[in-house]
């Protein structure tokens, strides 16, 4: 059986699919994260009833950055659909990766990383989390001195 459900909307309660059931997640609404990006809503346990992974469509801004954080016990996959991000990682965030338009990007469980978008071009990428919950495993980190700069920068989504 297909059933659809509206992202932002009650089309459908996850709890409401029966198991087996291909579930359709239509575009709702966006809601900013613990980690300062802008998510539109996909699959989770909350709208399709997952239970091992989330996917969602994150925007950042060009000039704005994310929230240093982490993902306790969950690994992130990303593949970044157009523009370009800065992403600091590993302890204390002291490595630096620029991701571009069409790069997999691979997050281990618990490590810390701060995505930045400095150019002048909205960046697009696909997130795929084993946490089906998507926030619950969210844990916030300060900024570390060697990155006071970037502070000037907004966060995406306050």
């Amino acid at each position: 059986m297909l059933r659809v459900s509206n992202a932002g909307g009650s089309a459908l309660h996850a709890s409401t699919a029966a198991i087996g059931d291909v579930i359709v997640i239509r575009p709702g609404e966006s809601y900013g994260g613990k980690q300062g990006t802008s998510l539109a809503a996909g699959v989770s346990s909350r709208s399709a009833g997952s239970q091992a992974l989330c996917l969602h469509l994150v925007t950042i801004p060009p000039g704005t950055r994310g929230v240093p954080h982490l993902h306790d016990g969950h690994e992130s996959a990303i593949y970044t659909v157009s523009g370009e991000t800065e992403v600091w990682h590993g302890e204390g965030l002291t490595q630096r990766t620029v991701v571009q338009a069409g790069d997999f990007l691979y997050v281990p469980p618990g490590i810390p990383h701060l995505p930045v978008n400095r150019s002048d071009v909205m960046t697009v990428a696909v997130v795929a989390r084993t946490d089906p919950q998507e926030q619950e495993s969210v844990v916030i980190l300060g900024l570390p001195p060697h990155l006071a700069g970037l502070a000037a920068l907004p966060v995406a989504s306050p």
